[in-house]
């Protein structure tokens, strides 16, 4: 490490220039660069007191005194003439985004998605408010008090200050009451877009309005005129819309990005900061607040062309003439013929040429990967800029088939996509393309209603602004509440079609078991009495036809018994006779 030599004793005048000429920047690994913008040198290197990237470093009214915030949770104050830390304090749970000081010098304003105002004597939290959803992205005090306040007895108490957020397009007003009532913000700018830059301008006066400069990340300047008195209900719309564009082939109009806007002394004219960031152009522009929309055109240069140098080579070819002859070693007497070196030279500077103009291994490998992402999304499922793009142009142009295209898309991550890259401009007329589109056709309501949800969940912030929006979307709030009526007699009407076809669908399945037909393996059947009377009669008929039988068998045997059964039979006839005859 080299000492640093010691110096002359300086004016007082000289060293407060040397400390005003300092810049601070913080970097990714946890460290801040003092650099000098006059020498153009780094003069000093603080470190050790962060362990993460550092988000917002912020100067103190006495320029000793340094602030600085990081995602390691901790706020840190450094003392720039000993490059050490003399403070570091845990602020809060999460990473710390922005800082800001009071105009007083007594209270800093530290924000992750809450804010937090701290008094830097005490290292104590004084208040906290609600914050945003997101990370914030922009803090500001407002030094005007209300008019019907009387002065308190602390310098914060009264005070305004203003805080964005990334992916808000709301800029709320906050108010440091005595009350303790000021969780909630007490008034809210509305913005086309997320906060890039914020500038303010006030007087002294208490009754004259404060000015405010918003540029947004679609890089356009908003004007806001308002006397800081207290709650509002609306949030408020711009005075004024400042845009840039330039002339392109033919009558086509591009917009130029609005980088950086400053007002000026006075706070009759703003200095504005357009174009790119390598070749930013400023201007100082006078504003007429009377118009809401004002647009420039400029002739600007949109690309920077970057010139690459030629690569140096330290090889060098001399030129030497054809008719030159040029005498090399040889063993003497000896024909053989021998290439000179001129002939050699031009090869090696032909194979040079075509290694040259051959391709690097990196420029082959990219062209490979070209290719293949080309293959790959051929043909493919297209992106959500597109069908931003495509939604669009067909609002625009009232083309059926566009919107049809786009509108038909089922899948709910994609509509949420490309709804969240849909142009504000864009979300009223595409409520009426879907209200219209609800009205012809009813049975689309299950793909509108994709479209419906989106654009409510990302855009009704912006909706809650508009003056006219009951007209504009009665029609719509009618069908969803002549639908959601029916809604509960449709649910009856399910329940009990429900129960029904539940029913008769246990019916048939009780009639088709009952029609089963299953053969018993085992039957047992118990004998009553008629059986026993029919088996005994059958048993002696069996034994009378045997006594018959043999009974004649034994007349057979014997002749004499034969003799008297036919003297029997004959006598029987007679009688039979007699009988029949006397009945005569």
């Amino acid at each position: 490490m080299t000492s640093e030599v010691p110096q002359k004793k300086k004016r007082r005048s000289e060293k407060e220039d040397e400390e005003l000429d300092l810049l601070a920047i913080g970097t990714a690994v946890g460290s801040i660069l003092l650099y000098s913008i006059v020498k153009g040198e780094l003069q000093r290197k603080l470190s050790g007191g962060h362990n993460g990237k550092v988000n917002c470093v912020r100067w103190h009214q006495e320029n000793d005194r340094l602030y600085s915030c990081s995602d390691d949770k901790h706020i840190v104050e450094w003392s720039v003439s000993t490059g050490k830390v003399k403070c570091k304090w845990k602020a809060e749970k999460g990473s710390i985004s922005y800082l800001c000081l009071s105009p007083d010098g007594q209270m800093l304003l530290s924000a992750g998605r809450g804010i937090t105002l701290w008094n830097l004597e005490t290292k104590e939290v004084y208040r906290k408010f609600t914050g945003h959803a997101t990370a914030v992205s922009s803090l500001a005090f407002a030094t005007v008090r209300p008019p019907n306040d009387s002065q308190p007895s602390d310098e914060i108490t009264g005070l305004y200050f203003l805080s964005g957020a990334v992916h808000d397009r709301l800029l709320n007003v906050w108010q440091v009451r005595s009350d303790r009532k000021d969780k909630n913000a007490v008034l809210s700018f509305v913005l086309t877009d997320a906060p890039v830059y914020v500038d303010l301008a006030t007087s002294g006066d208490r009754e004259d309005p404060v000015k405010l400069a918003v540029v947004c990340q679609d890089g356009q300047l908003h004007l806001f005129e308002h006397i800081l008195n207290g709650y509002c209900k609306k949030p408020l719309l711009p005075t004024c819309t400042l845009q840039i564009a330039t002339s392109g082939k033919g009558n086509e109009v591009r917009p130029v990005p609005i980088l950086a806007a400053v007002f000026c002394s006075g706070s009759q004219s703003v200095l504005i900061a357009y174009n790119t960031l390598l070749h930013p152009v400023i201007e100082r522009v006078t504003l007429n607040t009377n118009e809401s929309q004002i647009c420039l055109v400029r002739d600007t240069e949109m690309t920077v062309s970057l010139s690459m140098e030629t690569a140096v080579t330290k090889v060098k070819t001399p030129v030497v003439a054809r008719d030159v002859k040029v005498l090399v070693p040889g063993i003497p007497g000896h024909n053989a013929t021998m290439k000179s070196t001129l002939m050699q030279s031009r090869k090696t500077e032909a194979k040079r040429k075509d290694s040259a103009n051959e391709f690097t291994i990196e420029e082959r490998l990219s062209a490979m990967d070209i290719d293949a992402m080309e293959v790959k999304h051929k043909g493919g499922f297209p992106q959500a800029d597109n069908f931003a793009v495509l939604l669009v142009q067909g609002l625009e142009s009232n083309d059926a088939s566009i919107l049809n295209k786009v509108l038909q898309i089922k899948k709910d991550a994609l509509v949420k996509t490309t709804i969240a890259r849909l142009p504000v401009t864009a979300v009223v007329p595409l409520l009426h393309e879907i209200t219209r589109r609800l009205q012809s056709h009813p049975y689309r309501a299950l793909l509108m209603v994709r479209w419906l949800k989106a654009v409510f969940t990302q855009h009704a912030s912006f909706l809650s602004t508009l003056p006219d929006l009951v007209p504009q979307l009665g029609m719509l709030h009618q069908m969803m509440e002549s639908r959601v009526k029916t809604l509960q007699k449709l649910s009856r009407l399910h329940g009990k079609l429900y129960l029904l076809s539940a029913q008769v669908a246990a019916s048939k399945r009780a009639q088709d078991a009952s029609t089963v037909i299953q053969s018993p393996k085992l039957v047992y059947a118990e004998a009553s009495s008629e059986d026993e009377n029919s088996e005994h009669e059958l048993m002696e008929d069996q034994e009378s036809d045997e006594n018959w039988e043999n009974e004649i068998e034994e007349s057979v045997d014997d002749p004499k018994m034969h003799i008297d059964k036919e003297v029997s039979e004959d006598s029987g006839e007679d009688l039979h006779t007699e009988s029949e005859s006397e009945k005569e």
